[in-house]
């Protein structure tokens, strides 16, 4: 069993979709993170995206393929100003160029970079697959997966392990809704009290306290943007 904290179930983030624009997003930056820790980073010459199954056919109405763009040049989903989402779209839509990580600029035509696919990968729905064209002649291929919720693995599940070992951490770990009830009746503690304790296994009070108040503040942010905003939907 994986630990989940709360904070990695209450994602800031851009939407529509946690799964086919946040997820899709985040899978980006992972992408060019791995990238730079393997050294090849600045090897890339050229990049090409295959969008898979549910997250391909649902794709455009969800702006998973802005989402992909967006990762890619190393915006932050939870800091960018909305207002410069469509500009930096645009940009890369009319230039052909993109900023690469937010370093350098490599050519990128979107409507040839990203491939939408109707074929499903085994693993889960949602795959999406960087491919990168290195100045070697060599291609790197990474594949990842959204789950659901803004998360991203691989196959593999590689911090699967590091996961376990924080949950171990866990005053109250639960695998179960009745693990939980039953925490609550011996300990006669409610439930946001159990989840607390278990979060303060990961992080301190004045920590916890203030991403809970930027959550807070971001949904009131939302809701008067879009009380406040004329447009249509996708």
């Amino acid at each position: 069993m994986e630990c989940i904290s709360i904070f990695d179930m209450l994602k800031i983030g851009i939407g529509p979709s946690s799964s086919h624009t946040l997820g899709p997003w985040r899978a980006a930056e992972r992408w060019i993170s791995e990238l730079k820790a393997a050294g090849l980073f600045e090897e890339v010459d050229k990049i090409k995206v295959h969008i898979y199954g549910s997250l391909s056919l649902t794709g455009k109405g969800h702006a998973t393929d802005y989402a992909i763009m967006l990762g890619l040049t190393g915006a932050d989903p939870v800091e960018i100003p909305i207002a410069n989402i469509h500009t930096i779209v645009k940009d890369i839509q009319d230039g052909h160029i993109l900023n690469f990580g937010n370093t350098r600029k490599i050519n990128f035509n979107p409507t040839e970079a990203i491939i939408f696919h109707k074929k499903f990968l085994e693993f889960h729905a949602n795959g999406i697959q960087f491919e990168a064209f290195l100045t070697s002649g060599k291609r790197k291929v990474n594949t990842f997966y959204s789950i659901g919720g803004g998360f991203v693995v691989v196959k593999e599940r590689k911090n699967a392990k590091r996961k376990q070992a924080t949950f171990d951490t866990f005053p109250f770990p639960i695998q179960n809704g009745n693990q939980l009830l039953g925490y609550c009746t011996s300990k006669k503690m409610q439930i946001s009290e159990i989840v607390l304790e278990n979060e303060r296994s990961l992080r301190n009070d004045a920590e916890i306290d203030a991403e809970i108040q930027k959550i807070w503040n971001t949904m009131l942010e939302c809701m008067y943007i879009g009380c406040h905003t004329q447009g249509k939907l996708p």
